[in-house]
């Protein structure tokens, strides 16, 4: 009952902070799709709200993330085919702040910029590249913060785990993710779903 207690708490303060979105720029459909799907998993997993594939469309992406939100609950939203210049220009008219992922940027760990994001109480789009990004990106027109997850080559699916769970401070690992048809029960050995086999 104490855990379930708990589980509650974490679920209303995740709702009360800053909402994330996640933008996929780069992705090339004949070699990314298993890199990219793992990359819009682990922001539903770890609390964005949602997701946007830029530039191009990729059907099986999409059909992945639906049915893994049908069977494991919560509302994700997934967009794909905007330009990846359209979709910031739009969140930045909203009110929103960019943030863009990159080994080239403040560090996460030895500089405020963490701090400076959330002192903005702005909603976050951060944006993922999969490959070479334009300069562009790292300009003021684009990017709010250019942050590094260290500063030396890694995945970038690595990248925004690390970047949201520092974000959110660890409270999105104890999301109640709702209307779950499969929800794993925790446990010290063996694998356990509220599924029966």
């Amino acid at each position: 009952m104490e855990d379930s207690k708990q589980n509650a708490r974490a679920h209303e303060r995740h709702k009360r902070t800053q909402e994330v979105f996640v933008l996929r720029w780069g992705h090339r459909p004949q070699r990314d799709v298993r890199l990219t799907t793992h990359v819009a998993l682990t922001a539903r997993a770890l609390g964005a709200s949602g997701f946007t594939l830029s530039d191009v469309t990729d059907q099986k992406i999409k059909e992945t993330m639906e049915k893994v939100s049908r069977n494991w609950g919560g509302t994700f939203l997934f967009k794909m085919g905007t330009s990846w210049k359209h979709a910031v220009d739009s969140w930045k008219i909203k009110g929103g702040s960019v943030v863009h992922l990159t080994a080239y940027g403040e560090n996460i760990q030895t500089s405020d910029v963490l701090k400076r994001i959330h002192a903005l109480k702005k909603d976050v789009l951060v944006v993922v590249g999969s490959q070479k990004v334009p300069q562009d990106f790292f300009s003021i027109e684009v990017s709010d913060f250019n942050v590094s997850i260290g500063n030396q080559p890694h995945s970038e699916c690595a990248a925004l785990a690390i970047f949201l769970d520092r974000f959110f401070e660890g409270e999105e690992l104890a999301t109640v993710f709702e209307e779950a048809r499969i929800r794993i029960i925790p446990q010290e050995r063996g694998k356990r779903t509220n599924v029966e086999d």
